[in-house]
């Protein structure tokens, strides 16, 4: 009939002979007037499918639950647990040494094994980066987060024995472990939670792991108080406790599917992949986004797999590669564990008793939790890049204050000031700078480079984490207050390259953000939504598809 390809749906009625129903390139013979009501219900119910929402389903809701308390909880815990009990730690150091040497060990090296125990959770977190990309393709993204349990509860066990065994050489080495797991699922688990979220709810699913970071670190400095768990009794349990979490999602996990698009886009099981996505959705009518996902997979099938190398010369991503290392930059040398280094004397010269402090401390990680809780919320409707800036923003002025406030504490007033600038600063990092960058990730890149995107973002962040713990305490002597000027300088920088650069990406799809950047990048994709939809056609059957549509746009 010469129908347009884009045409919705063509109806041609007769009273009794057979005829062709053209909708887009799919023909439907339909039998006569009898089925008129019948073909005009499917077109009803397939134009309301169109027009459904996503929604958080109970096992959408389920599994993104398990997968964050289960990681990125463990993640944030262990960022924090090991403060309060840190003078009841040393002093097993010291007793152990002298135990074995008959001697008391010398401060410089008690502050070089401190300085382990502490940097190492870092350091272990970068070599977690490292193997995210070939483990979640060999692996899965469920399959790496269970094997990942593995690298929390021997650690646990460990840390919580050492005491009996009189070793402190163990926490040393479960500390890198530790960090190995948290580099694992600081990275995992947003990759695996914003493939699974339908795209109206991808901005709050990318937020919920750091919830639950921050939920962790408010955990581990409850229980870390001196009255529960921060003793020369508690703290073996107060580290061990860490392999709860992961031994509840080792239990759950294996319960709830694994992610559509690694199922469809990398393994080729359509089955499956749909089986996955009716269960996340709650209906049964899911062809438009499997639509959207083998559009996806034909799109990227000029990019191939990509490593970490092929990545940096790839030149269709330059500009979401740069954007997620500036994003991961700033995130981690904005100065956020200077402005916890700095709070207990700032509570302390507002008046705050010294007792008291672990208390103020404790206020200020639920004011992280509250505000990445409103960030949840407020992600999907204000957008990524309102947040971003915002987030940013807010800690550049707060350090600028803070600089001032600090050098001026002599006025009566100033110490106040600085409180408000702290709780001001954690605010702003917890609703843009740490919340949005890892959605970010998820979002600008497909499914073919996810892996290695995440593999260089995760391994920024945990460099960035490493280099801000060596050289702090340096720059803390020689600066004074001084060095917030640096910090609020590193977001300065941040805002402007993303008031500049970063495209909003709330409520498209992961091949519309891709079309955004395409002109930056000075590649061609098709112009118009329309061209998006149809410029890879799906003329013969998935299964089936020939050489020539697998060399797509890209």
């Amino acid at each position: 009939l010469g129908v347009p390809r884009h045409t919705q749906s063509v109806y041609i009625f007769t009273s009794a002979s057979p005829f062709w129903m053209c909708s887009g390139e799919q023909r439907t013979l339909v039998l006569g007037s009898e089925n008129r009501k019948l073909t005009m219900d499917d077109q009803k119910s397939h134009g309301s499918s169109k027009e459904r929402k996503g929604r958080m389903t109970v096992v959408l809701g389920l599994v993104t639950f398990i997968a964050a308390f289960g990681s990125s909880f463990q993640y944030g815990y262990n960022v924090s647990v090991i403060n309060s009990p840190a003078p009841f730690m040393k002093v097993f150091y010291n007793e152990t040494y002298t135990e074995r040497y008959g001697e008391y060990m010398s401060n410089e090296l008690m502050k070089a094994l401190w300085s382990l125990s502490v940097s190492f959770f870092p350091l272990g977190g970068f070599f977690g980066s490292l193997m995210v990309g070939p483990m979640v393709n060999t692996c899965g993204r469920k399959g790496t987060l269970l094997i990942n349990n593995v690298f929390s509860i021997i650690p646990a066990i460990l840390m919580g024995t050492s005491k009996v065994a009189k070793t402190f050489e163990v926490i040393i080495v479960c500390r890198v472990i530790i960090g190995i797991c948290a580099g694992l699922s600081s990275n995992v688990v947003p990759m695996y939670l914003g493939e699974m979220s339908p795209k109206n709810l991808r901005g709050a699913s990318g937020v919920v792991p750091q919830l639950f970071i921050t939920i962790g670190i408010l955990v581990a400095q409850i229980l870390g108080m001196r009255m529960i768990l921060g003793s020369s009794e508690g703290w073996p349990i107060l580290m061990g406790l860490t392999g709860v979490p992961a031994a509840l999602q080792l239990l759950c996990l294996p319960f709830f599917p694994e992610s559509p698009r690694y199922l469809l886009i990398q393994k080729g099981d359509e089955q499956k992949a749909k089986a996955a996505l009716r269960r996340l959705r709650g209906w049964d009518d899911v062809e438009d986004e499997m639509e959207e996902m083998r559009k996806e997979d034909q799109a990227e099938k000029a990019e191939g797999k990509m490593s970490v190398l092929t990545l940096f010369t790839y030149r269709g991503l330059r500009w979401q590669l740069i954007s997620i290392i500036v994003m991961m930059m700033g995130q981690q040398l904005s100065g956020v564990n200077a402005v916890y280094y700095y709070a207990d004397s700032i509570y302390e010269n507002a008046g705050v008793k010294t007792d008291d402090v672990q208390f103020v401390t404790a206020g200020t990680g639920a004011v992280n939790v509250v505000m990445t809780l409103l960030a949840v919320f407020i992600v999907d409707a204000l957008g990524r890049r309102v947040l971003l800036l915002a987030g940013f923003g807010i800690c550049c002025v707060a350090c600028a204050v803070l600089t001032v406030a600090l050098n001026l504490k002599a006025i009566v007033w100033m110490p106040y000031l600085s409180i408000a600038c702290v709780i001001s600063y954690v605010i702003g990092h917890a609703i843009g700078a740490s919340a949005i960058p890892s959605v970010m990730i998820i979002e600008m890149f497909l499914q073919s480079s996810r892996s290695a995107a995440f593999m260089v973002g995760g391994s920024v962040h945990w460099l960035s984490n490493f280099t801000v713990g060596l050289v702090f305490s340096y720059m803390e002597e020689g600066l004074g207050p001084y060095c917030f000027l640096v910090f609020g300088g590193v977001c300065l920088v941040t805002v402007i390259y993303i008031f500049i650069i970063v495209p909003e990406t709330k409520n498209k799809t992961f091949m519309e953000i891709n079309q955004s950047m395409a002109k930056r990048n000075g590649i061609e994709l098709p112009a118009s939504k329309e061209e998006l939809k149809d410029f890879t056609a799906v003329s013969v059957p998935y299964s089936k598809k020939n050489e020539g549509e697998k060399n797509s746009a890209l």
